[in-house]
Parts: C-alpha cells; sequence; structure tokens
C-alpha cells in the first residue's frame, strides 16, 4: 500500500495546493481486521457504564421477624418474608454494578490505529490543511472549508493545542468530531468518513510507536513449572 501514502493538501480557505506525503508505516500497512475488530469491541465495552444493580435480602426493607413459627401450622418453614421466593423479597443473583473493561495489549491499540488510518489513506478520506489563518471563530467560515475540501457527513478533526480559533469554529457543526493527535483511537477513525489533519498533527501521529508488532506480542503462553 506504498502507492497510497499521499493525501491532498488545502489551505485554510479550502483551496487545493497539491499532495502532502504520509508516513508508510503509519499510514500504508496492509489493514489488520480481527485486530481492530478486537480493539473496537474493548473500546466500547470500556464504555459501558455498568450501573444496572438489583437488591440482594439483606439489602431490602423489612423482613426482620419470623412470619411464623416454626412448627405446628403445616406450612414450610420460613425465616423472612424478604427471602428471594417471596413478592417483594431480595433478588438472587442479579446483576451488579461491575466494569465491563477488556484488557488490550498496547501494541495491539497501535496496530489497530495504524491498520484504521491506513485503510482511511487508502481510500482517500485523509485531508491535511497547511494552518488555519482564521483571525476569528466563525462557524460560517469552518462549514464553507468542509465544503470546499467535499468532506463526509462524519469529520474527524486533529488539531493541535494552540488551534483554538478552527476547534472554536467547528465545534458547533453537527458530525464534527475533535481531538488531538495524542487522543486519536481506532473508533474515532473508523466512525469518520473524512479525517481533517494540520500539517503539524499529521507529522505527530503515530510518533511514540515506532516498534515492530510481532505475533508473540498477543500470544499469553501458559504453563505449569514441572
Amino acid at each position: 500500500m506504498a502507492d497510497t501514502c499521499t493525501a491532498a493538501l488545502f489551505t485554510s480557505d479550502g483551496d487545493r495546493k497539491g499532495d502532502v506525503g504520509l508516513d508508510p508505516e503509519i499510514f500504508g500497512i496492509e489493514p489488520n481486521m480481527p485486530v481492530m475488530h478486537q480493539v473496537v469491541t474493548a473500546q466500547l465495552a470500556g464504555a459501558r457504564s455498568g450501573t444496572a444493580s438489583t437488591k440482594t435480602r439483606a439489602e431490602v426493607r423489612g423482613g426482620g421477624r419470623k412470619p411464623w413459627r416454626q412448627k405446628g401450622l403445616g406450612r414450610a418453614r420460613q425465616g423472612s418474608i424478604r427471602a428471594p421466593h417471596f413478592v417483594g423479597g431480595g433478588v438472587a443473583f442479579g446483576p451488579r454494578p461491575r466494569s465491563y473493561a477488556q484488557r488490550t495489549p498496547k501494541k495491539m491499540k497501535r496496530l489497530a490505529l495504524r491498520s484504521a488510518l491506513s485503510a482511511r489513506a487508502a481510500e482517500g478520506n485523509i485531508k491535511v490543511v497547511e494552518t488555519f489563518e482564521w483571525q476569528e471563530p466563525k462557524t460560517k467560515q469552518a462549514k464553507a472549508f468542509l465544503d470546499a475540501i467535499e468532506a463526509g457527513r462524519k469529520v474527524l478533526l486533529v488539531l493541535g493545542r494552540s488551534d483554538r480559533i478552527p476547534e472554536r469554529s467547528f465545534r458547533n457543526l453537527r458530525g464534527i468530531a475533535i481531538v488531538e493527535p495524542g487522543q486519536l483511537t481506532t473508533y474515532d477513525v473508523l466512525w469518520a468518513d473524512t479525517l481533517v489533519f494540520t500539517t503539524d498533527t499529521i507529522g505527530s501521529v503515530g510518533a511514540q510507536g515506532a516498534f515492530d508488532v510481532t505475533e508473540a506480542d498477543f500470544v499469553e503462553e501458559s504453563g505449569g513449572e514441572d
């Protein structure tokens, strides 16, 4: 996929200036679909709140007195009317708040992110702007820019910390997500139809991911000692 490691370069007015080269180690690898699927599944699982809760027989109100005496009535013995088989009683083995997070190795996350970025680059859905030379935040100006570069319905804008004016210009538009380069996730990249970088942020993507991913990084061998 080395021949696809370029992206369209635009000015802040939306005028096409040519192409810019992309790092083939980040934007030109063969996408690994199983790893992307696993990482996205783990990310969505980690976003679950896990707030469903039920009360056990020790937590429901009432039931402190034995409902009837132990013997002599011909009925089954009972110790509390708040046992699970009584109406209004506690719930046996009901849901409790818990974490749904899944453990995902860092190298797997980075491989999935590089796979997603490479897939978007191969589709031509990565756009690069030189710099936003805007004097003041204007939503109308941001909308005109997106129309000029023919952005999709959902746009992921990757800005630096100093890009305050464009951030304020884009934030009121529907279908826009704004992140910093270090906050990119596989889910965000796959969610967006178009990714827009600046010349500063496109070079910092994956700066911490210079390593080789091998099969040994994902297989945990277990075995007892003899």
